[in-house]
């Protein structure tokens, strides 16, 4: 029979920019919310450069991941949103890909955007599966 979801706030991870759970969970299914690029300790700007934005937002998605008990090797989907595409997709393919090396990669979507909150070039977000 299946359990109700549960809904997951992680202290180190950073505060939310919205009004939102770090995560959900059914069945085993963890659904990690979008990540910016903000730093977990404190309000400051944003890092320049979507390369140094994309490693703030990887590493505040393995916060999180951390957080409940799951690792990189648990993330079976992704979805990215860019909001200057054509000038950054190379550039954050190539942080990106730094955090598999030399796992295979999930599954993925890639969407230019107009607009993510606190002005951020990139926002990600993971699908994870419990073992």
């Amino acid at each position: 029979m299946p359990h109700l979801p549960t809904f997951s706030m992680i202290d180190a991870a950073p505060t939310p920019v919205g009004l939102f759970s770090h995560a959900a969970e059914a069945d085993g299914w963890v659904f990690l919310t979008g990540q910016m690029p903000t730093h977990p300790d404190d309000d400051a700007p944003l890092p320049e450069g979507v390369a140094a934005q994309t490693r703030r937002v990887m590493d505040n998605l393995i916060l999180v991941l951390s957080g409940l008990g799951l690792t990189l090797d648990n993330v079976v989907s992704v979805r990215i949103f860019l909001i200057e595409f054509k000038r950054d997709y190379d550039a954050m393919n190539a942080v990106y890909r730094s955090y598999f090396v030399p796992k295979p990669l999930p599954a993925r979507t890639c969407i230019g955007v107009t607009g993510l909150a606190r002005d951020a070039l990139v926002e990600i977000d993971f699908v994870a599966k419990r073992p």
